[in-house]
């Protein structure tokens, strides 16, 4: 057994602060243990790999869309195989220089194998068994299979394997209706694929604004269909291709979808089956997910865990935040607690949607829907959004009404993950006050105009939704 003073399960954000911790103390031994590709799975198989293959599909929308402007552009061909081979080589060059720093560094033992624990403190990795007296536990997580009769026997992708394609599908079905469907099935089809996504929630991206979902959804299906409230009951194969049989959860009647390619996407599931944790009185939740405490330390003492490992946002940049926790806990000995108030996100989906903070419902409920507001602008009713021929696109604030604190904002339209940057700093002092974007100066014209309107334009929360009704987006999606 090799002893250590710290172990690493992962090498994601786990690694964030190992090199300081070594540059502050010489003496520090360091085993990391990564069983995949080493830079975590934003690098090796989620953010990076699919935002490098959603660029070139947001190019091709521009281009289909510039005949509006009187620019007459055709696209001659799609060199499908170029554009997954430029993701791949940029991704392998990062991935061979990370492994390359861990094997030229004298103070960090890298064990290629998973790793499973055998008592508390103490994992076998491969043939070796280590131990320490501190553990990071940055394990992430894995595609989730739903248990649909056939699937295995038919043969499907996820969102690791889709990476590996060499062809473009002619036809793929997507099952699921989260922000992986929504993405994939904006690549695949800008690269000319017919997509079919199929979703068991009333709305796609159910996790956003009903409005935003159903808004998504209309404009989506100009390029795709969409199928929401359906359970995919079998998959077989046929002459045709690989045959779904989905059943409408509402009425019960059944449909059929023929593709020649099956992308599953309904979610991640953790890696705890391999590590084991329960042998080291290490707790977990019904599903896997390791528990933390509010300062991210386990049910075992020194042991820390962050990122997807634990299940709370699975979001590279809330393991970025929570690893910086994890470091002045356990390393500095402070007590700073993990902050969710205001996590932003994005779909990198076409529209392009982001927010941040709290949702109209989750602010109803802790504030009471008569103590809040809403600012509500659309983008065509800015001067560069006429410019831009932008239609529905709109962002929606959600204030709280007597002290007009910043409680949620929701972005549906055209740079939606650069919009929302405005808006997110200010979530982060003391009393979130709308001032700072309401009193600062806006370059004219510009998009950022639609969220300084969207602050200036605010009504009561039954005012908001009458314009939701009268626009088509309070029906479910």
């Amino acid at each position: 057994m090799k002893e250590y003073d710290l172990i690493v399960i992962g090498t994601g954000s786990g690694m964030n602060y190992v090199y300081p911790m070594m540059d502050a103390n010489p003496d520090l031994t360091v085993a990391v243990v990564e069983k995949d590709k080493p830079g975590g799975i934003c690098l090796t198989r989620g953010c990076i790999p699919s935002k490098m293959l959603l660029y070139p599909a947001e190019l091709v929308r521009d281009i289909q869309q510039a005949h509006k402007f009187g620019i007459n552009a055709d696209i001659e061909s799609i060199d499908f195989k170029a554009v997954m081979d430029r993701m791949r080589s940029s991704i392998s060059e990062d991935i061979e220089s990370i492994k390359e720093s861990y094997s030229y560094s004298p103070k960090i033992d890298l064990y290629t194998d998973a790793a499973e624990f055998v008592s508390p403190y103490t994992l076998k990795t491969g043939e070796d068994t280590i131990t320490a007296k501190m553990i990071f536990l940055s394990t992430g997580s894995k595609p989730a299979i739903p248990p649909v009769r056939g699937l295995e026997e038919a043969g499907y992708l996820t969102s690791d394997t889709v990476l590996g394609l060499e062809e473009l599908p002619e036809s793929i079905a997507i099952i699921g209706g989260g922000y992986i469907a929504a993405e994939y099935g904006h690549f695949f089809s800008a690269m000319g694929s017919k997509v079919t996504i199929i979703g068991r929630n009333p709305f796609i991206l159910p996790n956003e604004e009903p409005e935003i979902s159903t808004l998504a959804k209309k404009m989506m299906s100009d390029y795709m269909d969409i199928l929401t409230n359906y359970e995919v009951l079998e998959i077989f194969s046929s002459e045709e291709g690989k045959k779904i049989i989905a059943k409408n959860r509402e009425t019960d009647e059944e449909i059929e979808i023929v593709s020649s390619e099956i992308l599953v996407a309904t979610g991640r599931s953790p890696n705890t089956d391999i590590l084991k944790p329960e042998k080291a009185g290490i707790e977990t939740d019904s599903r896997g997910w390791i528990k933390v405490d509010e300062h991210l330390e386990t049910s075992a003492k020194n042991v820390w865990a962050f990122g997807d490992a634990i299940g709370k946002y699975l979001f590279k940049h809330v393991g970025n935040h929570e690893s910086t926790v994890v470091y002045y806990n356990a390393v500095l000995g402070k007590k700073v607690k993990a902050d969710y108030h205001a996590v932003p996100h994005a779909v990198f989906s076409y529209p392009e949607i982001a927010g941040v903070g709290m949702s109209e419902a989750r602010a109803a409920e802790e504030y009471g829907e008569q103590n809040i507001v809403i600012g509500f602008y659309r983008f065509d009713q800015t001067a560069k959004g006429v410019a831009m021929g932008l239609q529905d696109e709109f962002v929606k604030i959600i204030f709280e009404t007597a002290t007009q604190k910043i409680l949620g904002a929701h972005i549906i339209g055209p740079q939606a993950s650069v919009l929302i940057h405005e808006i997110i700093p200010v979530l982060y002092t003391a009393d979130q006050s709308a001032d700072p974007i309401m009193h600062a100066m806006d370059i004219h014209p510009s998009l950022s105009e639609v969220i300084k309107r969207a602050f200036y334009s605010r009504m009561h929360v039954s005012e908001y939704h009458m314009i939701m009704k009268g626009l088509g987006l309070e029906e479910n999606a």
